[in-house]
C-alpha cells in the first residue's frame, strides 16, 4: 500500500548539464538553485527559508551556504539528467512518466506554412500573415506563432487576447494546428494584455518569430488559460494510465493537469501556487491506502522567464511550506514523496528561455533509515519508475522499459 506523491518544481534545476553551452555558450554556468539562493540572500538581506527542501536533502545534492549539508529525515537523494533534447516542460512530464521522448522533432512555423495555413482554411477559419513575417494572425484574433520561452523549435503556440476570443475558440483553432504541426507541443494561450499583441512580436533565435508572452502582460494581468496539446505518445505505458488501470487513483495537480494524458484521473488545473498546495493537500488527506498524486508548481517557471529572482525565491518558499506540511502526512510506511524538477530556469542567466540543467531527485520513505546518495541517473524516467515500483507495478511494462530503482 502506497500513497505516492511526485512534486515538480517546474524550472528547478541544480547545475548545467555537460552539454548545456551547444545553444547557447554562456548556459554552462547555470545553476537556478545556487543563483536563485544567493540572488535572494542578497535582495532580501536573508537567506530564503526552505526547511522542507532542507529535510528532503537538498543541501545535500546541491552544498550552499544557506542549505543544512545534512537532514534528519530518511530520505534517498540524487540527481537526474534530463533524457530528452533541449529543456522543455512537456517533453520533460513525458520521459518522467515513462515516454521515450529523446527525439523531438524540432521545426519553426515558418518552415510549415503552407500546411498550416491549409488546414486553418479548411477548418472555416481565416488566415494571413501578420505584416507579411513568418507568422500567421487567424480570425484577427488568435496569432500562431514560434514559443519563444523553449529551445527554438521545440513548441509552437496560439495566443489571443480573452476580450478578443472566448479561450474554447482559441483552443479550437490550437487543435486544428496540432493536426499539421511536427513538434512536440502547440501551446493554447489566453489572457489579458497590456496591448495589442502584434506590438509584443519579436524575432527569436535559431531563426524564429512569435509573441513574448512574458513582456504582453498575461502572467501579470490574472486570469491566465493554457492548454499544452503534445505531439502522439502511447500514454497507456505511462505511469498515471499504468496506476489507474491497477486500481490506484491518481490525481494531476498544476500544470501537470495540462500535461499529462489519464483518461480516469482526477485533474485539478492551478496556475497559482497556493491552489497547487492546497489541491496536493486535499488530495493527500482525502487519499485510500494507495494513491498516485503528481502536482507541478508551475509559478517557480514563469519567475524564471521572467527573470525575476526574488519572486522565484518567495514562490519557493511558499512551495516549501506546502512541502513541509505534505512531510507530516505522508507518515505511513509504505508512503512515498519524489520531488524534482523538469528542466532548469536560471533567471540570472540573462534571457528568458529554459536552461539545461541536471535536476535534484529529493525521496523520502517514512520509517525508511538514514541518507542515501544516489548516482546521478541518466534520464527523468528513473522518477516514473521508482514511483511504479513503490505501487506495486511493473517498471518493464512503461514505454522505455525500467529504470534505476
Amino acid at each position: 500500500m502506497s500513497r505516492t506523491v511526485i512534486v515538480v518544481l517546474d524550472g528547478f534545476g541544480v547545475g548545467a548539464m555537460p552539454d548545456a553551452g551547444a545553444l547557447r555558450p554562456g548556459d554552462i554556468t547555470a545553476d537556478t538553485c545556487g543563483h536563485v539562493l544567493d540572488g535572494c540572500h542578497e535582495l532580501m538581506g536573508r537567506p530564503l527559508r526552505l526547511p522542507g527542501l532542507g529535510a528532503l536533502g537538498l543541501g545535500v545534492v546541491h552544498p550552499h551556504r544557506d542549505m543544512a549539508p545534512a537532514t534528519p529525515l530518511p530520505v534517498s537523494v540524487g540527481r537526474a539528467a534530463l533524457g530528452y533534447p533541449g529543456a522543455d516542460t512537456f517533453a520533460g512530464h513525458q520521459t518522467m512518466m515513462g515516454a521515450d521522448f529523446s527525439r523531438v522533432t524540432v521545426a519553426r512555423l515558418g518552415d510549415h506554412l503552407p500546411e498550416v495555413t491549409g488546414a486553418l482554411k479548411a477548418a472555416g477559419h481565416t488566415v494571413s500573415l501578420l505584416g507579411g513575417r513568418p507568422l500567421l494572425i487567424v480570425d484577427d484574433a488568435v496569432l500562431v506563432h514560434d514559443n519563444l520561452e523553449a529551445d527554438p523549435g521545440i513548441n509552437w503556440n496560439a495566443s489571443a487576447r480573452l476580450e478578443d476570443l472566448p479561450f474554447e475558440g482559441v483552443l479550437a483553432i490550437a487543435r486544428t494546428v496540432r493536426t499539421v504541426a511536427p513538434v512536440a507541443r502547440v501551446i493554447a494561450v489566453g489572457g489579458h494584455a497590456d496591448g495589442p499583441l502584434a506590438g509584443f512580436v519579436r524575432d527569436g533565435d535559431g531563426g524564429t518569430i512569435g509573441l513574448d508572452t512574458p513582456a504582453t502582460g498575461f502572467y501579470r494581468n490574472g486570469g491566465l488559460e493554457v492548454r499544452h496539446l503534445g505531439a502522439d505518445i502511447d500514454h497507456t505505458r505511462q505511469l498515471p494510465d499504468l496506476a489507474a488501470r491497477s486500481g490506484v487513483p491518481v490525481t494531476l495537480i498544476g500544470k501537470a493537469a495540462d500535461v499529462l494524458a489519464c483518461e480516469a484521473a482526477e485533474r485539478r488545473p492551478a496556475v497559482a501556487t497556493a491552489e497547487v498546495v492546497a489541491h496536493t493537500l486535499d488530495a493527500v488527506r482525502g487519499a485510500g491506502a494507495d494513491a498516485l498524486v503528481v502536482a507541478n508548481v508551475q509559478e517557480t517557471d514563469l519567475a524564471g522567464h521572467q527573470q525575476d529572482t526574488e519572486r522565484y525565491g518567495r514562490v519557493l518558499e511558499e512551495a516549501d511550506a506546502g512541502l513541509f506540511e505534505l512531510i507530516g502526512l505522508l507518515d505511513t510506511p509504505g508512503d512515498l514523496l519524489i520531488v524534482t524538477g523538469d528542466h532548469g530556469n536560471d533567471p540570472t542567466i540573462g534571457h528568458a528561455y529554459h536552461t539545461r540543467e541536471f535536476v535534484p531527485v529529493l525521496i523520502h520513505r517514512p520509517g525508511a533509515g538514514g541518507t542515501e546518495i544516489r548516482p546521478d541517473a541518466p534520464t527523468l524516467a528513473d522518477v516514473g519508475a521508482i514511483a511504479a515500483a513503490s505501487l506495486g507495478l511493473d517498471t518493464r511494462t512503461l514505454a522505455n522499459g525500467s529504470a534505476t530503482r
